[in-house]
């Protein structure tokens, strides 16, 4: 992906691992890649299948681990998981599936519902034909998992051996996750929030609340946000939740942006409303941003300096990194005329201004405030005058509208050399730039 875009997952039918495989492939992950590390996966009794099908008649990506009779786990069996509760609600499209199935035979005999813990899990990845960021992105998945895991069992993290998420279709899934992930290398990664069912579901544990006890987990420990819907099931599995947890760096998505490619997953459970993971390719309009950052105020009171110290103080702050520096005149403790010295700067600087504040004035305290701020976007240019080069800031407001601010040293520059009115110079370039 370009440095300018982002990728956003739109949840609004939860997110399983399954269904942000396949909206990764969709979008734009390259599925000779996928392949390659899937056949390099130390382990049997499964095939996997990329194809296209119809949900609410929508063609959709689909990405299945096909597990043999030995290992399979009811994942996607409607009646196993809410028969309790659930009536089967098919959404009258069905699945036509379209090429592209691979079979890894079990040459050494089937394992019987392996247990596996996070150390084997971890075998299995290292031993997996991936990149390095694809590994670490999957055992990230899997410590989240794991530590989810543990506080739902009150168990130490070494002794979590998994059911459901430590299962052979599992595996796979965070294994292509984390490869379709690596393959599109996004920056950011927004996701606003995640919308999950009501209800109960079965598992190896028996029949336990929606949210499960991992996805509860997961959420709480990573902030993530949970929008439940009236709807009855699980749609959001704790595969979903541990890779959501595991790459979003934004949950506010930018109010202006480009949609360049747009990828949809489908999700195998049936329910009213279908099981679809959008993923989008977004383009910041930069001509919208704005920079809501955190700044420094430190802010002091000096009466027994003179004007040329305070002066010099104002050089020394800006050529240090202030943004700015202000004095304002006031009366101080028994009526002593003063000055309020304002200095903003970021964090990073604070230290270094409050040197120079204690080194350069007579000061013996600083007040030190954390604001939050907007900032317009902004840039420097050069035009070309009948007397020379100036330079020009222009200042993009909200809507798109620029202006024009001739910089102040170039425009006293020229002022100086050709015995001009700075305001008569002033006009002129902020005329030719704007034209």
């Amino acid at each position: 992906m370009k440095d300018n875009e982002a990728l956003y997952f739109e949840c609004e039918s939860g997110i399983s691992g399954d269904m942000a495989v396949a909206a990764l492939l969709d979008v734009g992950a390259d599925q000779t890649v996928l392949q390659k590390a899937l056949d390099s996966i130390p382990a049997h009794g499964f095939t996997t299948r990329i194809s296209r099908v119809n949900k609410g008649g929508v063609s959709c990506c689909d990405f299945d681990v096909i597990l043999d009779a030995e290992h399979e786990n009811h994942d996607h069996d409607m009646e196993y998981l809410f028969g309790h509760e659930h009536h089967h609600d098919d959404d009258g499209h069905g699945h036509h599936h379209e090429e592209h199935e691979h079979h890894h035979h079990d040459e050494h005999g089937h394992h019987h519902h392996e247990h596996r813990g996070l150390a084997e899990i971890n075998d299995v990845i290292d031993g997996t034909d991936m990149t390095d960021g694809a590994r670490l992105l999957a055992k990230k998945i899997f410590l989240i998992l794991a530590q989810a895991e543990s506080a739902a069992h009150n168990v130490p993290l070494e002794k979590v051996h998994f059911h459901e998420v430590g299962a052979l279709d599992s595996i796979v899934d965070v294994i292509a996750l984390s490869v379709c992930f690596d393959n599109l290398s996004p920056e950011k990664v927004y996701v606003p929030y995640l919308c999950e069912g009501r209800g109960t579901v079965r598992c190896q544990h028996g029949i336990i609340p929606v949210p499960v006890p991992a996805v509860s987990h997961i959420v709480s420990s990573h902030n993530l946000t949970l929008e439940l819907m009236p709807d009855k099931g699980e749609f959001v599995t704790p595969t979903g939740a541990a890779f959501v947890a595991a790459v979003c760096t934004d949950k506010n998505l930018p109010k202006r942006f480009s949609i360049k490619k747009m990828g949809m997953g489908a999700g195998k459970r049936e329910y009213k409303r279908p099981s679809i993971l959008r993923a989008f390719i977004i383009e910041e309009n930069d001509a919208e941003k704005i920079d809501e950052g955190k700044i420094f105020k430190l802010e002091t009171n000096v009466d027994d300096s003179t004007g040329e110290q305070l002066g010099f103080v104002m050089e020394r702050l800006f050529d240090a990194g202030a943004f700015d520096v202000h004095y304002l005149p006031c009366f101080m403790k028994k009526n002593r005329p003063g000055y309020m010295l304002d200095v903003i700067c970021s964090k990073d600087k604070v230290a270094d201004m409050e040197k120079i504040i204690f080194e350069q004035t007579t000061t013996i305290g600083i007040r030190r405030m954390e604001y939050e701020r907007s900032v317009l976007p902004r840039s420097i240019r050069t035009v070309v005058t009948e007397w020379g080069n100036a330079d020009v800031k222009d200042v993009v407001l909200p809507g798109g509208k620029k202006r024009a601010y001739p910089e102040y040293e170039s425009v006293a520059k020229i002022s100086r050399e050709k015995n001009l009115p700075y305001a008569e110079v002033y006009e002129a370039v902020k005329r030719i730039a704007e034209e």
